[in-house]
């Protein structure tokens, strides 16, 4: 049987395009790469270094999606090359927010009124610390479903790392409307509601939050926090010994720094609480 010199000289030809298509991505000339690196793959479509090439040019355009399908292919083609599955998890590491972003506003392109592709649209922007760009999806998936609650909380927790109390307690009240049973609701309502200064409003939303979970550190340190501002001692200590049998380390590096608990520092009662172990 002869030699598959035709084949062979497919194998060359491919890789020589490959070579010329990471000599011009190198100067930067990307659209011209990618033609290389096509040429490639048609010659030897099993050539998964060509297809990760590929990829790779195709992200740095931000076409995620073809350099997602090209770094799957390189894959596939090699599943037990470990540069195969490091350049997929360094492109995911680097572009899945891009990535996330670009499918979320596509579906938005289709269907306007997608509400939750608005409200995770949100939440990425959110996780990129793009506030305003996550505040506006977060209202335009209230205003497409208003019966939903999620989207409503995700813009309160923004409101609340603000400092915008007021308005995130009108949100949070619907929230726990709508869910009467959502235990992180009733919580930062309270919280929400500590901080504007309204303790007796604090304490029975607390009281609903216990209802649900009455032995989360997190309840039981703002309970505390609560009437350590509302010159409650007692009431404050009980709350506080409770967040500190669940989770003391955690609990003693929150009250190094919350100025809540000032009242309470200094007193033998918390210092001995405190320092107890």
């Amino acid at each position: 049987m002869g030699r598959d010199t035709k084949g062979q000289d497919k194998i060359v030809r491919s890789d020589e395009h490959n070579s010329r298509g990471i000599e011009l991505a190198d100067r930067g000339w990307l659209d011209e790469a990618i033609k290389e690196f096509k040429k490639a793959i048609e010659l030897d479509p099993t050539s998964a270094h060509a297809h990760d090439n590929l990829a790779t040019v195709y992200s740095e355009k931000k076409l995620f999606a073809q350099a997602m399908e090209e770094y799957l292919t390189a894959l596939k083609l090699e599943p037990d090359s470990p540069t195969a599955h490091y350049n997929l998890a360094c492109f995911l590491a680097t572009h899945a927010h891009d990535m996330a972003i670009e499918q979320y506003k596509d579906a938005i392109e289709l269907d306007p009124e997608y509400p939750d592709a608005h409200l995770n649209l949100g939440m990425t922007y959110a996780d990129l610390d793009q506030r305003e760009e996550a505040k506006s999806e977060f209202k335009a998936a209230i205003e497409l479903d208003p019966q939903d609650p999620l989207a409503r909380h995700e813009l309160a927790a923004m409101l609340m790392d603000e400092g915008d109390y007021r308005g995130a307690i009108a949100l949070l009240n619907e929230v726990v409307r709508l869910e009467p049973e959502n235990y992180e609701g009733w919580l930062d309502l309270g919280i929400s509601y500590a901080q504007k200064g309204f303790y007796q409003e604090a304490e029975r939303c607390y009281a609903k939050a216990r209802e649900l979970n009455p032995d989360d550190v997190l309840l039981n340190y703002n309970v505390a926090a609560l009437y350590s501002l509302w010159d409650r001692r007692a009431d404050a200590l009980t709350a506080l010994r409770k967040a500190l049998e669940k989770e003391p380390a955690k609990v003693r590096s929150w009250l190094a720094a919350d100025p809540m608990f000032d009242g309470l520092k200094g007193a033998p009662e918390f210092e001995q609480l405190v320092s107890a172990k």
